[in-house]
């Protein structure tokens, strides 16, 4: 890899937050990557890393297991700041006294600026913050004197300036603490004195650089799902290597109403090696009768690598797979000792590059979700389909609850695509995280006319979030309601019946199934 951005690593100690310590660095246009704790750091010795972040984490230090670094790691010559647990981790290493708080403190407080060098450089004599620790620093480690304290708390900010090193005993990259950008900046560009010049042009560059060198003349194949994520990988590589990017796009019959051809207008405007197929007679054919949801999910990803290798082998040549895989992914998937541990096996099309015998190139592996919009935007993409509520890999079939056939999607797409328009005609759909409709497994009794009908019922789901980790069900005025109902019910053969999921998640999932 020859392009290499200054950085910021970020080691982390299990906190939920540290995630959003990288994209808090990132927005200030600086590159960084988040490592597990006890990483070996001779794997960054080449790459140009200009300062450490410590997480917090849910440990304490006075734990006999507790995560730790050793004192040789703060034998650099580059700038620390240990945020909470990253703070006491600092405290303990260089014979700092903690001890445990009667009380775990957790949320508002207000941080007077006791020394406004560098690190508090701009910020006002008194800020709220947003607290969480357990233990507190009794007397003060070596060389570090306070800079910060609140009404309960009188070590809440250390720093040694002479080897620049800092602690926060609060979490500076929650939005909590409307201070916490400026405390981050002054560190990434007073303290570090980085440059922040890691934009989305940049990466552009750099990416088309490195997807040359790596992949060279050989051909590429990618399987475009419709979604955001596989779109700017298919672009991003075809800027790089343009013709010898073969991206598939494969109909299974459980799309949105007019969706594939909607796409395959769209990137064929854009200049992409688009080989579309319609697959959906194959997939609704060995669906047939299939009710339950995980042997629906796998029967959908077995289909799609027979269709995708079916293209592969007709193409002839390929010698790598590309794959949209995202930063949380890689960050899950690596697997952190600390105590964040989840590991997902999740990737678009498991098990595909083992079968193929194929090389992996994953260029958005280094980005979050809304960097790759960005990136999106740039690589001409419309508005309209990088702000698209996100859709899941086996599309209708896990919201049409029981038998998945034609006549069922059809059905589900009309009601889908009413909802939608409903929803951006209002000038409410992108303040929702996703909306859609279920068609559920039971007819109920209506009347239409004279007549009683026993026809569908289908529910409608919209909910806000801000990651899909958790989410509430979104508050739509009832007037935008009724009419979205009355739209279905009228227009829509086959429904008589509208609900409105009211559950959040946690317990609810997302989708039904």
């Amino acid at each position: 890899m020859s392009v290499h951005h200054e950085m910021i690593l970020i080691l982390d100690f299990g906190s939920q937050y540290t995630q959003l310590i990288a994209r808090r660095v990132r927005e200030a246009s600086v590159y960084c990557e988040i490592a597990p704790f006890n990483v070996d750091l001779a794997s960054y010795a080449d790459r140009n890393v200009k300062g450490y972040i410590l997480s917090g984490g849910p440990a304490s230090v006075k734990d006999p297991d507790a995560p730790m670094l050793d004192a040789a790691f703060f034998k650099t010559n580059l700038p620390v700041l240990g945020i909470c647990y990253g703070m006491q981790v600092m405290a303990e290493v260089f014979g700092g006294q903690l001890v445990r708080s009667k009380s775990r403190e957790y949320g508002r407080a207000h941080l007077e600026v006791v020394n406004e060098r560098s690190l508090l450089s701009g910020v006002p004599q008194r800020s709220q913050v947003w607290m969480s620790h357990g233990d507190s620093i009794a007397k003060l480690p070596a060389n570090f004197e306070i800079i910060g304290s609140t009404d309960s708390l009188e070590v809440a900010a250390i720093g040694d300036f002479e080897r620049n090193f800092f602690g926060l005993q609060f979490h500076p990259e929650v939005h909590h603490t409307p201070e916490g950008k400026n405390i981050i900046n002054n560190f990434l560009f007073d303290i570090c004195n980085l440059k922040g010049d890691w934009t989305t042009e940049s990466f552009i560059e750099s990416s088309v650089v490195r997807i040359r060198e790596r992949v060279g003349k050989k051909s590429v194949i990618l399987g475009i799902s419709g979604g955001v994520d596989s779109t700017v990988t298919a672009l991003l590589l075809s800027r790089a290597i343009g013709k010898n990017l073969h991206a598939v796009f494969v109909n299974n019959g459980l799309l949105r109403k007019n969706e594939f051809e909607n796409v395959v207008e769209m990137l064929g405007n854009l200049q992409l090696n688009l080989h579309p197929v319609d697959a959906s007679g194959l997939f609704l054919e060995r669906l047939a009768g299939v009710a339950d949801p995980e042997e629906k999910r796998k029967i959908i990803g077995a289909t799609f690598i027979d269709v995708f290798e079916q293209q592969a082998e007709k193409i002839g040549g390929i010698e790598y797979l590309a794959q949209g895989t995202l930063y949380p992914d890689v960050i899950e998937s690596v697997s952190f000792k600390g105590p964040s541990v989840t590991i997902k096996s999740h990737h678009n099309v498991g098990g595909l590059k083992d079968r193929m015998k194929l090389r992996l190139v994953e260029p958005l592996r280094e980005l979050f979700k809304d960097e790759v919009r960005q990136l999106g935007s740039k690589l001409g993409l419309p508005a309209t389909f990088i702000g698209r509520h996100p859709f899941p890999g086996p599309g209708l079939a896990v919201r049409i609850l029981g038998d998945v056939t034609k006549e069922r999607c059809d059905l589900l797409r009309e009601v889908d695509a009413i909802f939608i328009e409903e929803l951006h005609k209002a000038g409410i759909y992108d303040d929702i995280w996703q909306a859609f409709a279920v068609l559920l497994p039971v007819s109920a009794v209506g009347v239409m006319g004279d007549e009683r009908t026993y026809e569908n019922v289908v529910a409608l789901r919209a909910v806000t979030s801000v990651d899909g980790m958790t989410a509430d069900w979104a508050r739509i005025d009832n007037d935008i309601m009724a009419h979205i109902s009355n739209r279905i019910i009228r227009n829509v053969r086959g429904v008589n019946r509208v609900t409105y999921d009211i559950s959040s998640k946690p317990p609810a999932t997302i989708e039904w199934e």
